[in-house]
Protein backbone atom coordinates (compact mmCIF):
# COMPACT_ATOMS: atom_id res chain seq x y z
CA UNK A 1 0.00 0.00 0.00
CA UNK A 2 1.40 3.42 -0.73
CA UNK A 3 2.43 5.80 2.01
CA UNK A 4 0.55 9.34 1.85
CA UNK A 5 2.43 11.95 3.69
CA UNK A 6 0.31 14.84 4.50
CA UNK A 7 2.27 18.17 3.80
CA UNK A 8 0.41 20.14 6.33
CA UNK A 9 -0.13 19.28 10.38
CA UNK A 10 -3.79 19.55 10.57
CA UNK A 11 -3.52 18.69 14.25
CA UNK A 12 -4.97 15.89 16.08
CA UNK A 13 -8.80 13.80 15.34
CA UNK A 14 -10.93 12.17 18.22
CA UNK A 15 -11.82 8.98 16.95
CA UNK A 16 -13.74 5.31 17.81
CA UNK A 17 -12.62 2.08 17.77
CA UNK A 18 -15.77 -0.25 16.94
CA UNK A 19 -13.62 -3.49 17.64
CA UNK A 20 -12.84 -2.88 20.83
CA UNK A 21 -16.08 -0.75 21.25
CA UNK A 22 -13.89 2.43 23.09
CA UNK A 23 -13.00 5.98 22.67
CA UNK A 24 -9.02 5.90 20.95
CA UNK A 25 -6.87 7.51 23.66
CA UNK A 26 -4.76 9.10 22.69
CA UNK A 27 -6.11 11.35 20.17
CA UNK A 28 -4.86 10.74 16.61
CA UNK A 29 -2.71 12.87 14.51
CA UNK A 30 -4.15 13.91 11.48
CA UNK A 31 -1.54 11.33 9.74
CA UNK A 32 -1.99 8.35 12.19
CA UNK A 33 -5.55 9.19 10.61
CA UNK A 34 -4.37 8.47 7.14
CA UNK A 35 -2.76 5.70 8.68
CA UNK A 36 -4.81 3.70 9.85
CA UNK A 37 -5.21 0.28 8.93
CA UNK A 38 -8.69 -0.90 9.55
CA UNK A 39 -8.20 -4.19 9.36
CA UNK A 40 -5.03 -4.58 11.54
CA UNK A 41 -6.26 -2.54 14.03
CA UNK A 42 -10.46 -2.36 13.88
CA UNK A 43 -12.72 -0.20 12.06
CA UNK A 44 -12.78 3.68 13.30
CA UNK A 45 -14.10 6.50 13.16
CA UNK A 46 -12.50 10.14 13.16
CA UNK A 47 -13.19 13.75 13.96
CA UNK A 48 -11.18 16.85 14.60
CA UNK A 49 -10.58 17.51 18.09
CA UNK A 50 -10.92 20.64 17.56
CA UNK A 51 -6.93 22.18 18.32
CA UNK A 52 -6.73 23.23 14.53
CA UNK A 53 -9.21 25.95 13.81
CA UNK A 54 -9.34 25.65 10.45
CA UNK A 55 -9.62 22.21 10.27
CA UNK A 56 -12.59 22.37 12.51
CA UNK A 57 -14.09 25.00 10.37
CA UNK A 58 -14.00 23.04 7.14
CA UNK A 59 -15.25 19.99 9.14
CA UNK A 60 -17.65 21.36 11.83
CA UNK A 61 -20.86 19.41 11.80
CA UNK A 62 -19.34 16.44 10.91
CA UNK A 63 -19.98 13.00 12.62
CA UNK A 64 -17.01 11.33 10.82
CA UNK A 65 -13.91 12.48 8.76
CA UNK A 66 -12.35 10.10 5.95
CA UNK A 67 -9.00 9.90 5.69
CA UNK A 68 -9.69 10.90 1.71
CA UNK A 69 -11.21 13.73 3.18
CA UNK A 70 -8.05 14.47 4.82
CA UNK A 71 -6.23 14.49 1.52
CA UNK A 72 -8.40 16.26 -0.34
CA UNK A 73 -7.89 19.27 2.01
CA UNK A 74 -4.36 18.85 2.35
CA UNK A 75 -4.03 19.23 -1.57
CA UNK A 76 -6.29 21.91 -1.55
CA UNK A 77 -4.05 23.86 1.14
CA UNK A 78 -1.30 23.32 -0.78
CA UNK A 79 -2.36 25.12 -3.95
CA UNK A 80 -4.39 27.65 -2.27
CA UNK A 81 -1.88 28.15 0.63
CA UNK A 82 -2.29 27.65 4.65
CA UNK A 83 -3.87 31.02 5.45
CA UNK A 84 -7.03 31.40 7.13
CA UNK A 85 -8.91 32.48 3.92
CA UNK A 86 -8.09 29.16 2.14
CA UNK A 87 -10.40 27.25 5.09
CA UNK A 88 -13.37 29.53 4.76
CA UNK A 89 -13.51 29.75 0.88
CA UNK A 90 -13.46 25.38 1.51
CA UNK A 91 -16.11 25.73 4.29
CA UNK A 92 -18.28 27.90 2.06
CA UNK A 93 -17.97 25.93 -0.79
CA UNK A 94 -19.12 22.88 1.52
CA UNK A 95 -21.78 25.16 2.73
CA UNK A 96 -22.72 25.52 -1.09
CA UNK A 97 -23.34 21.41 -1.36
CA UNK A 98 -19.85 20.87 -2.53
CA UNK A 99 -17.96 17.48 -1.56
CA UNK A 100 -14.38 18.04 -0.40
CA UNK A 101 -13.08 15.25 -2.00
CA UNK A 102 -14.52 16.74 -5.66
CA UNK A 103 -13.45 20.01 -5.10
CA UNK A 104 -10.35 21.44 -7.27
CA UNK A 105 -8.73 24.73 -6.70
CA UNK A 106 -9.42 25.96 -9.75
CA UNK A 107 -13.27 25.91 -8.83
CA UNK A 108 -12.75 27.36 -5.96
CA UNK A 109 -10.51 30.66 -6.43
CA UNK A 110 -13.13 30.68 -9.97
CA UNK A 111 -15.79 31.46 -7.01
CA UNK A 112 -16.60 35.77 -6.60
CA UNK A 113 -15.88 35.46 -3.51
CA UNK A 114 -15.56 38.70 -1.23
CA UNK A 115 -14.24 38.12 1.92
CA UNK A 116 -14.41 39.86 5.02
CA UNK A 117 -12.61 39.67 8.57
CA UNK A 118 -12.24 41.94 11.87
CA UNK A 119 -13.04 41.01 15.56
CA UNK A 120 -16.90 41.65 15.31
CA UNK A 121 -19.45 40.57 13.03
CA UNK A 122 -21.86 43.63 13.09
CA UNK A 123 -18.04 45.60 11.74
CA UNK A 124 -17.16 43.18 9.32
CA UNK A 125 -20.80 42.83 8.15
CA UNK A 126 -20.50 47.17 8.00
CA UNK A 127 -17.16 47.52 6.48
CA UNK A 128 -17.47 44.30 3.49
CA UNK A 129 -21.55 46.73 2.75
CA UNK A 130 -19.46 50.03 2.64
CA UNK A 131 -16.65 48.70 0.37
CA UNK A 132 -19.54 46.54 -1.56
CA UNK A 133 -21.55 49.54 -2.00
CA UNK A 134 -18.37 51.83 -3.28
CA UNK A 135 -17.18 49.13 -5.38
CA UNK A 136 -20.99 48.13 -7.17
CA UNK A 137 -22.73 51.70 -7.61
CA UNK A 138 -19.38 54.07 -6.84
CA UNK A 139 -21.36 57.26 -8.43
CA UNK A 140 -24.32 56.70 -5.78
CA UNK A 141 -21.57 56.30 -2.93
CA UNK A 142 -19.83 59.50 -4.08
CA UNK A 143 -22.92 61.17 -3.99
CA UNK A 144 -24.11 59.51 -0.58
CA UNK A 145 -19.95 60.42 1.18
CA UNK A 146 -20.66 64.18 -0.10
CA UNK A 147 -24.00 64.80 1.07
CA UNK A 148 -24.96 66.91 2.90
CA UNK A 149 -28.66 65.96 4.12
CA UNK A 150 -29.18 65.89 7.29
CA UNK A 151 -30.33 62.25 8.51
CA UNK A 152 -29.53 60.83 5.30
CA UNK A 153 -28.41 56.95 6.04
CA UNK A 154 -26.81 54.14 4.09
CA UNK A 155 -28.71 51.33 5.32
CA UNK A 156 -25.44 48.39 5.14
CA UNK A 157 -27.97 45.68 6.49
CA UNK A 158 -30.57 45.74 3.86
CA UNK A 159 -27.90 45.93 1.45
CA UNK A 160 -26.10 43.23 2.33
CA UNK A 161 -29.55 41.19 3.02
CA UNK A 162 -31.34 42.40 -0.26
CA UNK A 163 -31.59 39.91 -3.56
CA UNK A 164 -27.90 41.35 -5.09
CA UNK A 165 -26.04 39.69 -2.31
CA UNK A 166 -25.98 36.25 -0.46
CA UNK A 167 -23.66 36.36 2.70
CA UNK A 168 -22.42 33.74 4.92
CA UNK A 169 -20.49 34.27 7.86
CA UNK A 170 -17.87 32.24 9.76
CA UNK A 171 -15.38 32.41 12.85
CA UNK A 172 -11.91 31.07 12.59
CA UNK A 173 -10.39 31.28 15.97
CA UNK A 174 -11.38 34.81 17.42
CA UNK A 175 -11.40 36.38 13.88
CA UNK A 176 -14.99 36.66 12.47
CA UNK A 177 -15.56 36.26 8.60
CA UNK A 178 -17.97 37.22 6.43
CA UNK A 179 -18.23 35.55 2.56
CA UNK A 180 -20.37 37.97 0.32
CA UNK A 181 -21.00 36.34 -3.46
CA UNK A 182 -22.91 38.64 -5.68
CA UNK A 183 -26.24 37.10 -6.84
Amino acid sequence: MEQRILEHDFGSFEGYNFRHMAAIYPNTPAQGVIDWDHDERGEAEFWPDGDHDGVALVFRGVSAVTASEILALDGLISTLGDEPESYVRIAWMIDQGECITNLNPDTIEDELLFIHSGDCFIDVRKDAAFELFELYWPDEYRAWEQSNVPGLQFDWERMLDGPEFSTSEYQLGDQKYIVVKSQ
